[in-house]
Parts: structure tokens; C-alpha cells; sequence
């Protein structure tokens, strides 16, 4: 018998065209109830999949990592949330952040990109970053409660201690989310599904592990197994 689809469980919709993202989906049917959009999909006319995912009683993360002046922010978190868009990104800095929160409208939750998951301390270093990795995600963390955002995105590996200095109702989306079954890619600080939620994750974003399996389906109820 097929365990129900999680919300918990975001599936990373990162295909190569709107086609593919719409096979996938007619795939995955009842078993998935979340998905992600990214910049490739939402770059090739990705508001139509947005709107009919919204039309089925999906839920629609919008990743788009918005990153610019404030008057630009503001405008393009308004335009935004004003469709089909339950989770959006903004990068995790004040000025952003502050932007996207006033400019936000609806019940779109705004997420604060901390450290993205495929970067390592030494990446950080070669940007110019003056701290550890941790000591950067708490600092983006503790600007993102100021701000008034909803959540964050960030390691599930950082999950437990962000847990620890949030709100209750703090979203914590972890990107990186591996089952011990799968390859890791090009994802650097990973954890299982089980882990993410053991650290206080309330979403994982799970992309390959899922769309790239021989049978997308079975990979859905292998994780929700591991979960219950």
C-alpha cells in the first residue's frame, strides 16, 4: 500500500524544459504534493507550469534567490506572491530581506538563503568571507528573525543549531537532503531525510535522488518509509 504524500517533501522540479517538468509530475501523481521551481524553468516561461501546479492543489516553492537593490526586491516579491507561490527566496541579506518583507503580499512565506549547500568553508574564504561558515549562517539567521522572514534555507547539517535560536514557527528548508541510497552529487553538506528532520528540519527540497531514479515512485515511498 502507497504511503501518502508529505509535505514535508519538496521535489526539486530542476528539468530541462517545461515538457519534461510536466511528464514528471503526471508522474509522480498523488504521491508528491510540494515542488520547487528554479531559475532554469522559471526562465523558459515557467509561470504556466506555476499556474497549473496550482490548479492540481500543488504547492509552489519559487526559488529564485532574488538578490538586488531594495525598490527592485520589493517590486519583484510583490509581483511574485501575488500568484501561485507558497515558499519564496530572497537572499539572506538585511537590506533584501527587509525589502522582500515589505513588498511581500498574501500568504507567500519568505525564505532567507543562509549559505547555499553546494559551497565549502574554503569557498567562503576565496569570496572574501572574513568567518567560519557557522558563524556566517547564525549571522544570516539571526537577520532573517529580525527581518520578519518566515525561514531559512540551509544545511541540514546547521538545522539543529538554527532550531535552537529560532522561533517555534520558524521554517527551516535544507536543500542537500540525500538518502543513504543515493549519489551526492554536487552537494557538499548533506544529510538523509530521516537526519534533516531529526535536526529540526520542517522541509527538505529532494531533487535527483527522486527525478533521476529509475522508477521516481519508488524512490517517493523509499523516503516516506524512512520518514514514518
Amino acid at each position: 500500500m502507497s504511503l501518502p504524500a508529505d509535505p514535508r517533501i519538496i521535489v526539486a522540479l530542476d528539468e530541462p524544459d517545461l515538457d519534461s517538468a510536466r511528464a514528471l509530475v503526471a508522474r509522480l501523481g498523488d504521491h508528491v504534493s510540494f515542488y520547487k521551481i528554479g531559475l532554469t524553468l522559471l526562465g523558459k516561461g515557467g509561470y504556466a507550469l506555476v499556474e497549473e501546479l496550482g490548479a492540481q492543489g500543488k504547492q509552489v516553492f519559487q526559488d529564485w534567490k532574488l538578490h538586488d537593490i531594495g525598490a527592485q526586491v520589493e517590486g519583484a516579491a510583490q509581483a511574485i506572491s501575488s500568484g501561485v507561490c507558497d515558499m519564496l527566496t530572497v537572499h539572506a541579506e538585511p537590506q533584501v530581506m527587509a525589502a522582500a518583507v515589505k513588498g511581500r503580499v498574501d500568504n507567500t512565506k519568505l525564505l532567507g538563503v543562509t549559505v547555499m549547500t553546494s559551497l565549502t568553508q574554503a569557498h567562503l574564504d576565496d569570496m572574501g568571507y572574513g568567518m567560519a561558515l557557522e558563524d556566517l549562517v547564525k549571522r544570516r539567521v539571526d537577520q532573517a528573525v529580525e527581518a520578519g522572514m518566515d525561514g531559512v534555507v540551509a544545511s541540514p547539517h546547521e538545522a539543529a543549531m538554527i532550531r535552537a535560536r529560532v522561533p517555534a514557527e520558524f521554517l527551516i528548508v535544507t536543500p542537500g537532503v540525500r538518502p543513504s541510497w543515493a549519489d551526492a552529487n554536487d552537494q557538499q553538506r548533506i544529510a538523509t531525510p530521516a537526519d534533516a528532520i531529526r535536526n529540526g528540519a520542517s522541509h527538505m527540497v529532494i531533487g535527483r535522488p527522486i527525478t533521476r531514479a529509475a522508477d521516481p515512485v519508488e524512490a517517493v515511498q523509499k523516503i516516506l518509509a524512512e520518514l514514518a
